[in-house]
């Protein structure tokens, strides 16, 4: 064999481990990523859980004031009306009165 001969083989003995030592880093590390994949799709769905349940409270309590605001206005404008009611009673009160105090002449 020719000094080009073993040159030719080195390289490709060279290059045939290099690649080999990649290959099996990469396998490692795609090995490591595999391990803790279910461990961290875990942990964003606890997350994503976490702020769907915050989102729903948050939602519930907006309707709650909503309602709560809803009724009361509802009541504001019951109390209105009979506020308004025993003002119109009073007046014909007050004009009974000064009819019975001021006797037909």
């Amino acid at each position: 064999m020719t000094n080009s001969d073993y040159l030719l083989k080195a390289a490709i003995k060279k290059l045939s481990e290099k690649l080999k030592e990649i290959l099996v880093e990469k396998i490692e590390e795609a090995t490591t990523i595999a391990q803790d994949t279910p461990e961290i799709l875990k942990k964003e769905f606890d997350i994503l859980r976490e702020s769907i349940i915050e989102e729903a409270s948050r939602m519930e309590k907006a309707e709650n004031i909503q309602e709560n605001y809803s009724t009361n206005t509802y009541q504001d404008s019951k109390i209105k009306k009979a506020l308004n009611a025993i003002e119109g009673i009073n007046k014909q009160i007050d004009l009974f009165n000064k009819n019975i105090n001021n006797p037909i002449k």
